[in-house]
């Protein structure tokens, strides 16, 4: 008993570090996030706080901005997870084969994932440009009209999407590779002997046995894609006309912009509750699928 007691104090104690950080910056604002929620804390007025029920709850499901982020967050969820993980996919695979020239490819490809977000935002705001930016000067050369991109509120959105795709395909990408350099090269060589030719290879082969890293790569990029607020931060600001405002962002502005810490709070535990509610059906038709 004495020898266990020892060996899980000693366990307890490397634990401790990362078991206080976690309480500090992870479960204690948690709980006073779900706290504020029901109060009006107004954070220049903190002592003058009161108990308010569900109100902030109400006037949430009220608020049109709130509804708005919500719908533009889904959007961009459903196009940028098969642009990004599609892109990934492709890169890996031209990547896998061996031919001069792999490693630069392989930093190219990879290096806007080291760059801070807030550089790749403000350069595709010049490329961007309505009036001076290269890629519509490119377009007006080849003949075709330009675009507005960010200042459209029907592809300001889509805009963003490529841009979050082009910045994080590297990562997915060298995920990919990996998990094709893991494959056996005696599979496809029994394929080979069988007479399947290349799209069979990759759709009875590569694809079956991928399908663990694609499920990876499908949860992170899911993860990433409900926290967008970059992006809407630096390009648009959330406009035009809300229409890349997203949930995270209007927290944001919520709470340290207009200082409503209570309604923020209170958006706070509602995007908590659906991004619980998605993790739980992904993990339970994960979950049965690996069954």
């Amino acid at each position: 008993m004495n020898t266990n007691k020892r060996e899980n104090l000693a366990a307890y104690s490397f634990l401790s570090p990362a078991l206080i950080l976690l309480g500090t910056f992870l479960v204690i604002p948690a709980l006073m996030a779900i706290y504020y929620a029901f109060t009006d804390y107004y954070l220049l007025t903190p002592d003058q706080r009161k108990f308010i029920g569900l109100q902030n709850f109400i006037e949430i499901f009220k608020d049109p901005i709130f509804i708005q982020s919500l719908k533009n967050i889904v959007l961009f969820v459903v196009f940028v997870i098969p642009i990004q993980v599609g892109a990934a996919l492709g890169l890996a695979l031209l990547i896998n084969k061996p031919r001069k020239g792999n490693i630069f490819f392989k930093v190219a490809y990879f290096s806007p994932v080291v760059l801070s977000l807030v550089v790749i935002s403000v350069l595709w705001l010049y490329l961007l440009n309505p009036s001076e930016g290269l890629i519509n000067s490119l377009l007006t050369k080849i003949g075709m009209e330009a675009q507005p991109f960010l200042s459209s509120p029907k592809q300001a959105m889509i805009t963003i999407v490529f841009v979050s795709a082009w910045q994080g395909a590297g990562y997915q990408m060298l995920i990919f590779l990996a998990g094709l350099q893991n494959i056996p090269s005696t599979v496809y060589e029994a394929g080979k002997i069988d007479g399947v030719n290349k799209w069979q290879n990759f759709i009875h082969i590569t694809l079956p046995l991928l399908k663990p890293t694609s499920v990876l790569i499908m949860i992170t990029t899911l993860i990433s894609a409900f926290k967008l607020i970059i992006q809407p931060m630096v390009m648009t600001q959330g406009g035009p006309m809300n229409s890349t405002m997203t949930p995270v962002y209007y927290i944001y502005q919520s709470g340290f912009s207009d200082r409503m810490i209570g309604y923020a709070s209170a958006m706070t535990v509602i995007f908590g509750i659906i991004i619980g509610i998605i993790t739980l059906l992904q993990s339970r038709l994960t979950k049965e699928d690996d069954m």
